[in-house]
């Protein structure tokens, strides 16, 4: 766990050189969308989901959390994959600079933002959920000033095929701040992160207003045309489904 070292404007500072913006025509201001990656790196396949939503009418920053820590995709796999280095209670502190630089830009609808995250991403982004305010949130994520509701003007997230497992708050407490709207996508053949169906669930019956949605023959990382791991399948059908359901997010912002 990272010791408490810097500001919230210092960690913008750090990530702000590798957002990926990606905005609809027109000055806006417009809803916005916080794109988290897995615990492998940026795809090639987010930059599909980034049009996805600008289609759809929302300004898209794309996150970079392992460039400014100089974590290539080889030491992601060693580290990061096995959780051992940059759990998601402490990128969570990532996704409350993100929030807070997106509230700040004149394009930006401050009251409308939904984030999505694959696998380690939608760790991070329950995580940021579960975090306690105050010493806690600053313990975990290594940022001294955060405000007491980092996620003000959160108002939807995506997890897509969700780590779950040991590490993880979304098991064992409740989410301290539940978006208005919250869609889970577990994909049926995931021998990666296997099923996170009992955790989401827990949160839904405590009270998180959630969808819980079954893509049948679906492995993790079902979009990676360019995957690398034997228990990936590229899978158009199951593509399809995950840019319908983001894009009925974001009109429902």
């Amino acid at each position: 766990m990272p010791a408490v070292a810097e500001t919230l404007q210092h960690r913008i500072a750090q990530l702000e050189p590798h957002f990926t913006v990606t905005r609809p025509e027109g000055e806006g201001p417009s809803p916005v969308l916080i794109m988290l990656h897995g615990c492998g790196g940026p795809r090639p396949f987010l930059d599909d989901m980034a049009q996805v939503a600008v289609r759809a009418g929302a300004a898209v920053i794309n996150v970079d959390s392992f460039a400014h820590r100089h974590i290539s995709r080889i030491a992601a796999f060693a580290t990061v994959c096995t959780g051992a280095r940059l759990q998601g209670n402490e990128r969570a502190g990532d996704l409350y600079a993100a929030l807070a630089w997106a509230r700040a830009q004149p394009w930006a609808d401050a009251h409308r933002i939904a984030a999505i995250g694959w696998s380690h991403g939608g760790w991070t982004i329950m995580d940021a959920l579960a975090l306690h305010s105050g010493a806690e949130m600053a313990r975990a994520t290594g940022i001294s000033d955060l405000p007491d509701e980092p996620l003000e003007g959160l108002e939807a997230a995506l997890l897509v095929y969700p780590y779950t497992g040991v590490g993880t708050l979304c098991g064992r407490r409740d989410w301290r701040f539940a978006p208005r709207q919250t869609v889970a996508i577990i994909a049926q053949r995931d021998y990666i992160v296997g099923s996170s169906r009992a955790a989401l669930e827990r949160q839904r019956s405590h009270g998180a207003p959630m969808q819980i949605l079954l893509f049948e023959n679906a492995t993790h990382a079902f979009e990676d045309e360019f995957a690398e791991d034997p228990r990936v399948r590229y899978n158009p059908q199951a593509t399809a489904r995950e840019h319908a359901t983001l894009r009925e997010m974001i009109e429902a912002l």
